[in-house]
């Protein structure tokens, strides 16, 4: 951890809330995208993957209610420069298989994840 309270890198998980998903599955999903998403960083943006690192690793977990959402965040994203993952579910247990259950943007300046998911309300 830095000495700095702020952070000034995160990681924006955003999941579907049309899903009914169990707490449990919520979980695993956005564990899912973290660990992805980190892996992403780290091999397209490493320099902010290093920061982040280094600050903490901060995190946010927000909602949207349709798939149609998430597929716009990681439009803009894209277009910004910034890495995301999509996470598709196997389909073992709650879900169909291939269903898109969450988005993970990031890690990336706060200003710019913000920038993107700064209007979403908290899970």
């Amino acid at each position: 951890m830095t000495e700095h309270s702020e952070c000034k890198y995160k990681m924006a998980i955003v999941i579907r809330q049309d899903l009914k998903m169990g707490k449990g599955k919520i979980c695993a999903q956005v564990g899912h995208a973290s660990v992805s998403a980190s892996e992403t960083a780290r091999k397209e943006r490493n320099s902010w993957w290093k920061r982040w690192i280094e600050e903490g690793q901060c995190k946010v977990v927000l909602k949207v209610s349709s798939e149609d959402e998430l597929l716009k965040l990681e439009s803009k994203a894209r277009r910004l420069g910034l890495p995301t993952t999509m996470v598709r579910d196997r389909g073992l247990t709650q879900l169909r298989p291939n269903t898109l259950t969450c988005i993970a943007i990031g890690p990336g300046p706060i200003r710019t994840v913000d920038t993107i998911t700064g209007q979403l309300r908290l899970l």
